[in-house]
């Protein structure tokens, strides 16, 4: 059997006609083939993906945005973000696929899963543009999937010979509910890191409260303890060992209170990222 290798080159070009004339190119595309091909392409364009979402990490605390998690973590995710794209858009590609299969053939496509798959793959070339629309809060999301969805239909209709009107109005209905959860949880994921980082802020003020407190009774026994010795000398040795337990004591609740402030800011840290 014969091997056909991978055009690399051919893979920008590729990329370009799925944005620009996606009509022609699901008319076009072959239906078979194999799955090595289109494969690649899905992951290139995932780790494309990756390398986009990893530079916006950076340069969004760069700028002093914060539209992302600290400049440290953006810096790593330029390496790792890649990596786990390209890994989890091969995966999840052929999850992807054969959930849309079933809902294609549902819909009266007689075409194969591997027809089914070549469409999800190919249709990866939008992830670049909707990673550069996740930086939009709330509404980068639901832009991203109403292009989505353009494209699915595109697919439905050229490749799958769907009609349109069906077309537009499953893949319209998906796409409300996905707008719906998305906005929602974006919602709820930033009001819970607003109040993590009240709730972190409070603990910051609480344990530095303890640790004033701490060397306040430090500092009182100490001078409770030079009184003593300069009043009463020959006591002195008798209570120097219950002052210095009561200043030991002391120190260790100013370190503890320093440690709790240590655990407070790593969690706000934690909770930024």
């Amino acid at each position: 059997m014969e091997t056909r290798s991978i055009d690399f080159a051919a893979i920008p070009q590729t990329a370009i006609k799925v944005v620009t004339s996606p009509a022609e190119f699901f008319r076009e595309m072959p239906k078979t083939g194999g799955f090595v091909e289109p494969l690649v392409f899905l992951v290139v364009m995932g780790a494309l993906s990756g390398v986009i979402g990893g530079l916006l990490l950076a340069l969004s605390n760069i700028s002093g945005f914060n539209l992302y998690p600290g400049t440290q973590m953006g810096a790593t995710a330029i390496i790792l973000l890649p990596i786990m794209y390209a890994i989890g858009f091969a995966i999840f590609g052929f999850v992807t696929a054969a959930i849309l299969f079933v809902i294609w053939k549902l819909m009266g496509s007689g075409e194969s899963y591997e027809t089914a798959y070549r469409c999800v793959a190919y249709l990866a070339a939008l992830s670049p543009i909707t990673t550069l629309l996740g930086v939009i809060p709330y509404l980068g999301g639901a832009i991203g999937l109403v292009i989505i969805t353009f494209y699915f239909v595109t697919a439905s209709v050229q490749t799958h010979g769907i009609p349109a009107q069906r077309a537009w109005i499953v893949f319209g209905i998906l796409a409300a509910i996905f707008i719906v959860f998305s906005v929602s949880a974006q919602i709820a994921a930033r009001r819970f890191a607003r109040n993590m980082e009240q709730a972190t802020e409070s603990w910051k003020g609480a344990s530095e409260e303890m640790q004033k407190a701490a060397e306040e009774m430090q500092k009182k026994m100490e001078e409770e303890l030079k009184k003593n010795q300069q009043s009463l000398p020959q006591s002195a040795e008798q209570m120097q060992e219950p002052a210095q337990d009561m200043q030991k004591s002391a120190q260790e609740m100013q370190n503890a209170a320093k440690e709790l402030q240590k655990q407070m800011e790593e969690q706000l840290k934690k909770q930024k990222q």
